[in-house]
């Protein structure tokens, strides 16, 4: 008889037969091992970039974020076209935004959502046309609201009856008229595979169902607002088509009882579509949910007799997740004895949970693999950590990298693109790593690498360049 797995081992991890593969449905299509054994990415070598740009290092797989946005967009518009309508997708800028991102998922002919005056003035700096974002939040300010509808933001998702009357006056006084989408609850939350349907969901975000007539009705009234769809967003990391369609039913009905004061344009389902950060992590492809949720509004449409209308869909980290890689270099080895049966072997590294929150913040799981080698030796059981001064700053919980992992390794982990960067900090004053995008070989720097001298130049109380400079260099030592 086989032994049970031990306790602490989670029940999904198994020990590999090679510690050193790299599965697909993880790491970036590019991801392969070159001749010496190193990691590569979009043709450039784990090493060479350890080289040029230090670590901990964001790398992004330029081509594989451009792959995803196309294969969301052909999934969304075919599975529409399958029944005489159309779809179109945005990319969620707070999964990863920079101005070259953008620009990229523009060119494939995706839209943008942002989320805060910053996240907008980044997506305006890349040079994207207004009429192609939408701006989403539950507390847009007065400000964010005039630079929205100044530069001709394509949506305003309205969140609050403060915040219809808010942007209503603002529009007023610039002299246009400002489309909306009212952001509806739904009752339908995904959590992981389970659905909880409510009357009034219990969260900060939109509208209960039975309150958006009147809502609508209250826009229809404001010669500056245009009232064009609804929003429905139901989770995040979502594996299946289940909750779109339950939530789909519900906001048809209500889309078909709004088209009695006019015609309503879109319907914007949301997304937060999952991706696989380990091997037990297999969501479906996104042709299937596309094709699920879609066919499951047609259905809603046909049997109330209404039209088909316009459909919007955010896939969230689908798009970049997987495009994204962070290096590490080990420092630390520490093997603990945590049972009589069980030695776990601690690997700290340069970063932590500055870099990556998710473990942190939500008991995230990664996967791990060496990135400067491979190696023949028996597959040990680690946990990859941070250099922070906190217990729970662990980057990878549980994984099997090969028993002669040593100080001066490189530790790569897959699926790091959404949610990493944007959520990074300078926890125990530590600058924030650089992002750089890999293509065909080559390897250039996306965002630069913060330094102690930009956290010093913050504080008022560094009295001299030449003061910050000194801390910066003993600090660094």
């Amino acid at each position: 008889m086989s032994a049970s797995p031990a306790p602490l081992v989670p029940e999904w991890l198994r020990a590999p037969s090679d510690a050193n593969a790299l599965d697909g449905a993880i790491w970036p299509g590019s991801a392969r091992r070159d001749g010496d054994g190193a990691l590569e990415i979009g043709g450039v070598s784990a090493l060479q970039l350890r080289e040029r740009f230090g670590t901990p290092l964001y790398v992004l797989d330029e081509d594989d974020v451009r792959v995803h946005a196309r294969r969301a967009l052909a999934a969304f518009s075919d599975a529409a076209a399958r029944h005489g309508g159309r779809a179109r997708v945005y990319y969620a800028g707070k999964a990863l935004l920079t101005t070259d991102v953008v620009r990229w998922v523009l060119e494939e002919g995706l839209r943008v959502d942002v989320c805060s005056a910053g996240e907008l003035a980044v997506a305006l700096a890349a040079g994207a046309d207004p009429a192609l974002l939408g701006f989403h939040g539950n507390n847009k300010s007065g400000p964010a609201l005039e630079r929205a509808v100044d530069a001709g933001v394509g949506s305003v998702i309205v969140d609050s009856a403060i915040e219809i009357e808010r942007l209503s006056a603002v529009a007023e006084r610039r002299g246009v008229v400002q489309p909306v989408l009212v952001r509806v609850r739904t009752g339908v939350h995904a959590e992981t595979h389970a659905f909880l349907a409510t009357a009034h969901e219990d969260q900060k975000f939109g509208f209960a169902l039975d309150d958006v007539p009147p809502v609508v009705a209250r826009i229809r009234e404001l010669p500056s607002l245009h009232f064009t769809g609804l929003h429905a967003h139901i989770g995040s990391q979502i594996f299946e088509a289940d909750g779109f369609r339950a939530s789909a039913a519900r906001l048809v009905e209500l889309h078909a009882e709004l088209l009695a004061g006019g015609d309503i344009p879109l319907l914007n389902l949301g997304g937060g579509f999952g991706i696989a950060y380990t091997a037990a992590d297999r969501p479906l492809p996104i042709e299937e949910i596309a094709t699920g949720i879609v066919d499951a509004v047609a259905d809603e449409c046909a049997v109330r007799g209404i039209r088909l209308p316009e459909l919007a869909f955010e896939p969230g980290r689908a798009i970049v997740g997987q495009a994204g890689v962070t290096l590490y270099e080990a420092g630390t080895i520490k093997p603990v004895r945590v049972t009589d049966d069980l030695t776990r072997v601690y690997v700290s590294v340069d970063g932590g949970m500055s870099d990556n929150a998710r473990p942190a913040l939500y008991g995230a799981q990664y996967s791990a693999r060496l990135a400067s080698r491979v190696s023949d030796e028996p597959p040990a059981l680690v946990r990859v950590v941070g250099h922070h001064c906190e217990s729970g700053d662990i980057v990878v919980d549980a994984e099997y990298l090969p028993g002669d992992v040593a100080p001066g390794d490189l530790v790569a982990v897959p699926a790091t693109g959404a949610y990493c960067f944007s959520l990074s900090s300078t926890y125990n004053y530590t600058p924030r790593p650089a992002v750089v995008a890999v293509r065909e070989g080559e390897a250039r720097v996306l965002v630069r690498r913060e330094t102690i001298e930009d956290l010093l130049r913050r504080d008022t109380g560094a009295h001299s360049d030449e003061g910050i400079s000194m801390a910066a260099r003993s600090e660094t030592k």
